[in-house]
């Protein structure tokens, strides 16, 4: 079947991704730099954890994949206004 060829090249891609966000995560010039690679870490994880859903055929991931993309949202937006404002409560 192609899904027994895709899924794994689709992971391997998804990882190379998450390495390369992570890499930006830490070594990046700024602040806004550091903040779009943890966005981009955690789409990446979104991504890797659907992936491992359709390989296992389980909805276990799925539901996991739903609870980082809530955490992820909130986090962005967080993040994105102590950068904008510097406190994120005034």
């Amino acid at each position: 079947m192609i899904t027994a060829f895709v899924l794994p090249v689709a992971i391997a891609a998804f990882a190379i991704a998450s390495a390369l966000a992570l890499y930006r995560l830490l070594r990046g010039p700024s602040v806004p730099d550091r903040i779009l690679g943890l966005d981009t870490l955690y789409v990446n994880s979104l991504a890797l954890l659907v992936l491992f859903g359709l390989r296992d055929g389980t909805t276990l991931w799925f539901e996991a994949a739903l609870v980082i993309a809530l955490i992820g949202f909130v986090g962005t937006v967080a993040l994105a206004r102590y950068a904008d404002r510097g406190a994120l409560i005034e």
